[in-house]
């Protein structure tokens, strides 16, 4: 499963969920793939990418989809005001020329999600990096001009604004020891960075893990992945793992699940949450 990743930067999760809804409509009015396909004059295929919200929504065809599903005139009218809404480019779509385009749906996924759940071995997790830190690991994966570096930085901080907002999600990281020893940074960059990580781990909806270098093997070695889990009962968690040319998007039941099992079993084994202040503070004495 991959989410819609559309050239506007429209809401992925928004779409998604009109898309179950839309999906509703069509079974209760009795009308198969075929069916709605020959109201449009389109493919059964152009229906099932938009009620997978892999496309982006013409909202004429969801006008008439619409009347043909019989639905009131008032619950139309609302429904399209929603399309339109979730159709409009997010803020990040200002940045989609320092953007890789199967990034801009994790973004997406971000500003929707109630829960971020994520396991990061090497790396400070984005939303929590300094923009020191951040500018340092995201010049060592970029090989154009300081100006697109700059652009990717300020991505990542404007990111960061959700944790603030009015309802932020839940941020739950398991991050590994090396992440704090791998001398990537300079000193004083890595000393801002763990004050900046002792600071938010006093908010009530930040939670902070660290896998100890004693633990030698663990179900995380395989890589880092965020869960994302929504306020919408028509939208299942949906894992993302990200490697060298794009991410991979995970929705289907069997393997989000293997992985929130497999955080559940690293957040065990992980210092408990009391302890990573303590934690990161004797790591800073020794910078």
């Amino acid at each position: 499963m991959t989410p819609a990743q559309s050239a506007t930067g429209a809401s992925t999760v928004r779409l998604m969920v009109l898309g179950r809804r839309l999906r509703d409509l069509r079974t209760s009015a009795g009308m198969s793939f075929d069916a709605a396909a020959l109201v449009l004059d389109v493919t059964p295929l152009t229906i099932r990418r938009m009620e997978l919200a892999k496309v982006k929504w013409k909202l004429p065809y969801i006008q008439t989809l619409l009347g043909a599903y019989g639905v009131p005139a008032d619950e139309a009218k609302t429904f399209l005001a929603l399309a339109k809404e979730a159709n409009q480019p997010g803020w990040w779509h200002r940045y989609r020329d320092a953007l890789p385009a199967w990034f801009s749906a994790m973004v997406s996924l971000e500003e929707e999600a109630s829960l971020i759940r994520a396991y990061e071995p090497h790396y400070i997790p984005g939303l929590l990096q300094t923009e020191d830190y951040a500018r340092t690991v995201l010049r060592a994966g970029l090989r154009g001009a300081d100006e697109e570096l700059e652009r990717r930085v300020a991505v990542r901080m404007e990111r960061q604004k959700l944790l603030s907002g009015s309802q932020p999600p839940e941020l739950w990281v398991v991050m590994d020891e090396t992440v704090l020893r791998r001398p990537m940074v300079a000193p004083d960059v890595m000393r801002m960075q763990i004050d900046r990580l002792i600071e938010v781990i006093d908010l009530p909806h930040i939670k902070l893990q660290i896998m100890p270098f004693g633990l030698c093997v663990h179900e995380g070695m395989y890589g880092p992945f965020h869960v994302f889990r929504f306020p919408h009962e028509e939208i299942s968690d949906i894992v993302y793992a990200e490697n060298l040319v794009g991410a991979v998007y995970l929705d289907e039941y069997d393997d989000v699940t293997t992985y929130q099992e497999a955080l559940d079993r690293m957040c065990a084994q992980a210092l408990p949450v009391q302890r990573t202040a303590e934690f990161l503070g004797d790591i800073r004495k020794e910078l």
